[in-house]
């Protein structure tokens, strides 16, 4: 088993060491926050309830919603589509209920992977931990280079290049500001999203009852072309095929709900804060996902060609074509300012995240300690930095070539998160057994997730299953590329824990063993 060192400082130096003191040592910070000298000189309380939710909306609502959406209908069909967001809806419910039952127990930055080094395997929270940033850091690129694909839409002889290096010092910058003034930023961006979200919804009511120029609607989108549709090969198997397909794409679009754990170690009153942000960040996103996927599922049928296109920007977006189909020229332009807010606002989120788990890792002994250091703002400014400069790899895209090795940085990102809600699933199921092992009963618990063990159980298997599953068209259709591309992010992961576990000889932890006083919510 892993020690876990002390982190010492010299004079002047901020560094995040997790001490309890009386709650009445508490202070204000210079941004107004309460700082919590629970978390040392380092990480302020500075957050809300209602940070955390807009901080996990803007992470999970996004590219992926906006034009992810339309190839997701035209593989699965309308009511395909429909039941895998809602069938992965209730995975990532399991998922938040685990974590938020853990992060309200033990409110630490970097949640679960703190938790997967002190309650599995310190090798597990090293590589699930060192996988989970470099999946954010490398989105955080994604972000920027959106950003100036989203802007080409307006004015093609503009390069990407430009806003890149624009926004990149803007959102850096943002994340060396106070925490709170972070989490407000963050919330005005995501506001417009759920409002973009709802006037759709509105709007596509309004169209399906017959107020565009298709006349009524109704659910002929559901009856023409049909509810499922065939995907790689026909009948009965390709509808199944499509259906599992969508699968995958659902829940890479909900992944960015668990951010709600990383900000737990920065949150004010996080026993209040924490069950609250769970439980409206997990209803809001699911009630904004699958009311979306439903309406476009009526007012756009799945065999529209413009479904398909490779074009990144408004035009692909199902919404955009719900639009054009009904007759409203104008919304395109809309839709665009709209998309525009959701890349630069996930691009804030991917830079939080990332920076948070760094510190995770510091603190645990996975990652440099001068990463936890923080500045007398109570921001962790080596580890924001750090972060931040994978964010330069955006300019790959602008290289030939280049664009390669960007997909393959994405292919990592993408299946990280299933690997993150595994070992969320894994870390709840240890927890639990601790507590019973230790007489600590469950209903004395803040937050106490419902139906256990088995609704952890459900989302853990199901996860897995998605896990290995996420390239099976590759052995439909055999493709070298594919496969390592659909892989390679589990075979990092597995390089990660087994380098880790040979050099350090690390054992899993026994439960007799397992700290749960440290971090502990008073």
């Amino acid at each position: 088993m892993a020690s876990y060192p002390t982190a010492t400082s010299s004079p002047g130096e901020a560094i995040e060491i997790e001490k309890k003191v009386p709650d009445d040592l508490a202070v204000s910070s210079i941004d107004g926050s309460q700082k919590d000298l629970s978390v040392g000189e380092g990480l302020q309380r500075g957050l809300n309830s209602w940070h955390l939710q807009f901080i996990a909306i803007g992470s999970a609502i996004g590219t992926g919603l906006f034009l992810g959406s339309g190839q997701a209908l035209a593989t699965a069909g309308a009511v395909g589509c429909l039941i895998a967001f809602l069938f992965v809806g209730t995975i990532v419910y399991s998922i938040m209920v685990s974590l938020g039952e853990m992060a309200t127990f033990m409110p630490v930055a970097g949640s679960f992977t703190a938790y997967a080094s002190r309650f599995v395997d310190p090798s597990l929270g090293f590589s699930m931990g060192w996988i989970y940033w470099f999946s954010w850091a490398s989105t955080y690129a994604l972000e920027l280079v959106g950003s100036g694909l989203v802007i080409q839409y307006w004015d093609k002889r503009l390069s990407v290049g430009i806003f890149i290096a624009i926004f990149w010092v803007v959102f850096t910058a943002c994340n060396f500001l106070p925490v709170r003034w972070f989490g407000e930023f963050e919330s005005y961006f995501v506001s417009i999203k759920v409002v973009t979200i709802i006037g759709f919804i509105i709007f596509a009511i309004c169209i399906d009852a017959g107020a565009g120029q298709q006349g009524y609607l109704g659910f002929d989108a559901w009856i023409h072309p049909g509810p499922f549709a065939e995907y790689i090969v026909t009948g009965n198997i390709g509808k199944f095929v499509g259906f599992w397909s969508v699968l995958v794409t659902a829940g890479f679009s909900y992944q960015g709900t668990e951010l709600v754990g990383v900000g737990a170690g920065e949150t004010a009153n996080p026993s209040k804060s924490v069950p609250k942000a769970i439980r409206w960040t997990f209803w809001g996103v699911f009630t904004l996902f699958v009311g979306t996927i439903f309406f476009i599922g009526l007012t756009v049928p799945a065999d529209n060609p413009q479904l398909l296109t490779d074009a990144s920007d408004a035009s692909a977006s199902p919404l955009v074509i719900a639009a054009k189909l009904a007759g409203v020229p104008v919304l395109p332009h809309i839709i665009n300012a709209v998309l525009l807010t959701a890349v630069l606002s996930a691009a804030n989120s991917n830079l939080y995240s990332g920076s948070r788990i760094i510190v995770a890792l510091a603190n645990e002994g996975h990652a440099p300690a001068f990463f936890a250091r923080t500045n007398r703002f109570g921001t962790p400014h080596y580890a924001v930095a750090f972060t931040a400069v994978i964010g330069l790899f955006a300019f790959l895209n602008l290289s030939s070539g280049g664009g390669q090795v960007f997909n393959w940085l994405l292919n990592i990102a993408g299946i990280a998160g299933f690997i993150s809600w595994c070992c969320i699933s894994i870390c709840h199921l240890v927890f639990m057994r601790v507590l019973r092992s230790r007489g600590i009963s469950r209903e004395t618990l803040t937050f106490k997730a419902p139906m256990q063990p088995w609704l952890t159980i459900y989302g853990l298997f199901f996860c897995v299953l998605i896990l290995f599953t996420n390239g099976f068209t590759v052995f439909i259709s055999w493709s070298t590329s594919g496969f390592f591309a659909a892989y390679v992010s589990i075979i990092l992961f597995l390089a990660l824990y087994l380098g880790h576990k040979l050099i350090f000889r690390t054992k899993f932890v026994a439960l007799a063993d397992i700290d749960l006083e440290r971090d502990r919510a008073t």
